[in-house]
C-alpha cells in the first residue's frame, strides 16, 4: 500500500484544489488504516499507541510557557501589596497612587497585545512555534531580572512590558506547537492539560505572594524568581525539532522533516504510520503555501475564523472577570474572615485546577462540544443566580442575608468549575486546531490579540458596568451574554475530537 502511493512525496502538477483534497483524504484514509492495522483491528490503551516519554517532551516545554503566564497572574497582587508597603517595599518610591498601581498590573497585558499583534502580522509565521517560544523564554527571564532590579517606577514598568512580551509570544507559540506536532489521539488532552499549567501557575504565584509577606524586598524576590523556569524552558526547548509541518510549509526538506516526526512520535511509531502522516502532512504543505492576515477573510477562512475569534471573545464577555473580582466580598459575606482573602483565592485555585483535570480526563472521549455547551449553559444559570442573589442582598431581609450569600458561594464554584470544563481550556484548544495551516498562525495570532483585548476591555469597563446597572444588573448581562455564546457554539462550533489537522481543515474550508 505504500509503495504504491509512494509518489505523493513529490511535488506534482494537479489540476485543481479539489485534487489536492482528494490526495489528502487518500492520505488520511491510508493513515487511519495503518493505525488500525497496528492495534490490530481494536481499541488499545494510549500507552500502546503513543509514545509517552517523545509526547511528554513535546509537550512539557510549551506548557511551562503556560505556567509563567500564569505566574505572572497569580504573583502580580502579593508583589504590589509588598512593592506598596512602607515597612517591606525596602526602597523610597512605594507611595504608588491608584493610576500608578494600575499601570504596574496592566502593563504586562499590554505587551501581550503588542506581541500577539507582532506574531499575527508575520513574526510567528517566520520564525515558526518554537522559535517563538525560545523568544518568550528570553523575554520573560529579561522582564523577570529588570523586575526584580527595578530601581524606580519606570524601570519596573519595562519590566512588566518585557515580560508581558513573552506572555504574548508564549500564549500564539504554546497552543500551535502542541497543536501540531502532537499525536492526533492526544491533542486535545495536551493542549486542555498546558491550561492546567497555566492554573498551577496562578497557584504558585499565590503561594509565592503568601512567603513573602513581611519580608523587606520581598516583591523583588517574587518578581524575579522565574528567571529559573525561564532558563529551563530556554533549554529544554533545544531539545525539540521545528514543527514539521511548519517546515514542509515554509519550502523546507521533507527528509528533515520525517527525522523531526520521528522524534516527536518516538520509538513506538511504526514506519507504515510515519510514512502516511508526511503523505498527510505533505500534500497539505503543498496545497497551503503560508499566508498572512490579509488572506484571513478569504471565503474559506471565514468559517474558521469566526469560530476561534468568537470562542476567545464570548471566554472574555460572558462573565469571569466579574465573578472572581467579587469572589472575595461575597466569601466574607457567607462568614469567612476579611484576613482569609488570600485563602479564598487559594481555594478556587485548586477547585479550578480539579474542574480543569475534569477536562483534560474527557476532551478527546466525551468531545469538545458536549463539554463547551454543558459548561456554558452552566455559567449561564450561575450568573443568573448570582443576580438574584445580589438583588437579594440588596434589597432582601437581613435575616436571610447569611443563606443568600453562601448560596451565591455556590453559584461562584458552579460558574468557576463550568469555565474550567467549557472556554477555560477548550477555547484555546480550538484555537489551536480549527485554523487552516496556510494562516494558521496568522490567525492563533488574531485569536490571541482578540483575546487580551477583551479581556482588557472588561476590565477596564467593568466598574462603570457596575455603577450604571448595578451588580445585579452586571451579571444579568453576562448571563444574556451567555446565552449568546450558547447559541453560536450550538450553530458553529463543530466536533473536532480524532480528526487531524489535516481533516478539520478539509471540513472547515469546503
Amino acid at each position: 500500500m505504500l509503495r504504491h502511493r509512494h509518489d505523493a512525496w513529490s511535488p506534482v502538477a494537479r489540476a485543481s484544489v479539489d485534487d489536492y483534497d482528494a490526495e489528502l483524504a487518500r492520505g488520511d484514509d491510508d493513515a487511519r488504516r495503518l493505525l488500525d492495522d497496528d492495534r490490530g483491528g481494536g481499541e488499545r490503551p494510549i500507552a500502546d499507541d503513543v509514545d509517552v516519554r517523545a509526547t511528554a517532551l513535546l509537550f512539557i516545554f510549551p506548557a511551562i510557557a503556560g505556567l509563567l503566564f500564569g505566574w505572572d497572574i497569580g504573583s502580580t497582587s502579593g508583589a504590589l501589596q509588598s512593592l506598596t508597603d512602607p515597612n517591606t517595599a525596602g526602597m523610597d518610591w512605594y507611595a504608588l497612587d491608584p493610576f500608578q498601581r494600575g499601570l504596574v498590573v496592566s502593563t504586562s497585558l499590554a505587551g501581550a497585545l503588542v506581541a500577539s499583534a507582532t506574531a499575527a502580522l508575520k513574526l510567528g509565521d517566520k520564525l515558526g512555534s518554537r522559535k517563538e517560544l525560545q523568544l518568550a523564554a528570553l523575554l520573560y527571564a529579561g522582564g523577570a531580572l529588570v523586575q526584580g532590579g527595578a530601581i524606580s517606577l519606570e524601570t519596573l514598568v519595562l519590566g512588566r512590558f518585557t515580560y508581558g512580551l513573552g506572555i504574548g509570544f508564549a500564549m500564539h507559540g504554546a497552543p500551535l506547537y502542541i497543536a501540531e506536532t502532537a499525536p492526533t489521539k492526544v491533542r486535545g488532552l495536551l493542549i486542555s492539560l498546558k491550561e492546567c499549567f497555566i492554573v498551577g501557575g496562578i497557584l504558585l504565584g499565590y503561594a509565592g505572594g503568601y512567603l513573602i509577606e513581611g519580608e523587606e524586598g520581598g516583591w523583588r524576590v517574587l518578581l524575579s524568581s522565574s528567571v529559573a523556569l525561564s532558563g529551563v524552558l530556554s533549554l529544554g526547548l533545544l531539545k525539540l525539532p521545528d514543527s514539521p509541518r511548519w517546515s514542509l510549509q515554509r519550502g523546507g526538506d521533507a527528509n528533515d522533516a520525517r527525522a523531526a516526526l520521528k522524534i516527536l512520535r518516538g520509538d513506538k511509531a511504526t514506519p507504515g504510520t510515519i510514512d502516511a502522516e508526511m503523505r498527510a502532512m505533505t500534500a497539505a504543505s503543498e496545497k497551503s503555501g503560508v499566508g498572512g492576515v490579509g488572506e484571513l477573510l478569504r471565503k474559506k477562512n471565514v468559517r474558521p475564523l469566526f469560530v476561534g475569534l468568537s470562542v476567545v471573545l464570548f471566554q472574555q464577555i460572558t462573565g469571569q472577570p466579574s465573578v472572581l473580582y467579587y469572589a472575595e466580598q461575597v466569601f466574607i459575606a457567607a462568614g469567612f474572615d476579611a484576613s482569609e482573602g488570600a485563602g479564598v483565592s487559594v481555594i478556587l485555585g485548586v477547585f479550578k485546577l480539579v474542574m480543569t483535570g475534569f477536562a483534560v480526563k474527557y476532551v478527546d472521549s466525551v468531545g469538545r462540544r458536549p463539554l463547551l455547551l454543558g459548561g456554558v449553559a452552566a455559567m449561564m444559570l450561575a450568573t443568573v443566580a448570582l443576580g438574584a442573589c445580589s438583588d437579594a442582598l440588596a434589597t432582601g431581609d437581613p435575616a436571610d442575608s447569611l443563606n443568600t450569600a453562601r448560596l451565591s458561594v455556590l453559584a461562584i464554584f458552579a460558574y468557576v468549575g463550568a469555565y474550567q470544563v467549557s472556554f477555560g481550556p477548550i477555547a484555546w484548544l480550538l484555537v489551536g486546531e480549527i485554523f487552516p495551516q496556510r494562516v494558521r498562525s496568522a490567525a492563533v495570532g488574531t485569536a490571541t490579540l482578540t483575546n487580551f483585548a477583551s479581556n482588557y476591555l472588561v476590565a477596564l469597563y467593568l466598574p462603570t458596568m457596575i455603577a450604571s446597572y448595578g451588580q445585579a444588573g452586571t451579571y444579568y448581562i453576562f448571563s444574556v451574554m451567555g446565552v449568546i455564546a450558547l447559541a453560536s457554539i450550538y450553530l458553529t462550533v463543530p466536533e473536532t475530537k480524532g480528526k487531524s489537522l489535516e481533516e478539520i481543515e478539509a471540513e472547515m474550508t469546503r
